[in-house]
């Protein structure tokens, strides 16, 4: 959808009770909350992504991974500050724009298995979170330029982890076209689209 359908699409124009508008920026890192130190929040990010100095850095807390996200939403994109400027809480107050790692961090305590494998794959990126029960194994985001690139990146992850596909189900959060998901079926035991 373009831009120009902001101001016209319906759903855009009434206030909800929540708004989460999430940002596929491969510029994020996660840090233990006790290491944790707003007043070096750049000098972490840029140790692990190449930051321009007009980037901007921003953290939140995702309590669920006792840890703080570090990320930066400077990614020459604009759609989503206008949507977050355009969709209103019930409140009035605009929507805060999060990394995707965000919402995949948070998601993965719906996931009711013991393996849980949440992921997004839009525009070159797969961002994958793994844990076993509630112990976060993996939270990183690859550049993946095709969907067999992701699914590469998605296994390597799992064979270091030593998880078997087999008894696992994977959940992505961005929709799968039908031959996407019947490639994944190949080797899960289902695959979820959230």
């Amino acid at each position: 959808m373009g831009s120009e359908r902001i101001f016209t699409t319906p759903e855009f124009q009434r206030r909800y009770d929540r708004v989460e508008i999430s940002l596929l920026t491969p510029k994020c890192t996660l840090v233990p909350a006790h290491f944790y130190n707003p007043a070096s929040m750049r000098q972490a990010l840029s140790e692990v992504v190449a930051l321009r100095d007009e980037d901007a850095v921003d953290a939140v807390e995702v309590p669920s991974q006792g840890a703080f996200l570090i990320y930066s939403n400077s990614i020459d994109e604009s759609l989503s500050r206008a949507i977050s400027q355009t969709v209103l809480t019930t409140s009035g107050h605009p929507a805060r724009i999060l990394p995707e790692m965000y919402y995949i961090l948070d998601s993965l305590g719906a996931c009711s298995e013991y393996n849980k494998i949440v992921c997004s794959w839009m525009d070159g990126w797969l961002h994958l979170a793994i844990a076993q029960g509630k112990s976060l194994r993996l939270a990183n985001v690859f550049e993946a330029v095709d969907f067999t690139t992701a699914e590469y990146f998605l296994f390597l992850a799992m064979k270091k982890l030593q998880l078997n596909p087999e008894v696992s189900t994977v959940c992505f959060r961005t929709p799968l076209t039908q031959e996407q998901e019947m490639s994944l079926y190949r080797y899960f035991k289902a695959v979820e689209v959230r």
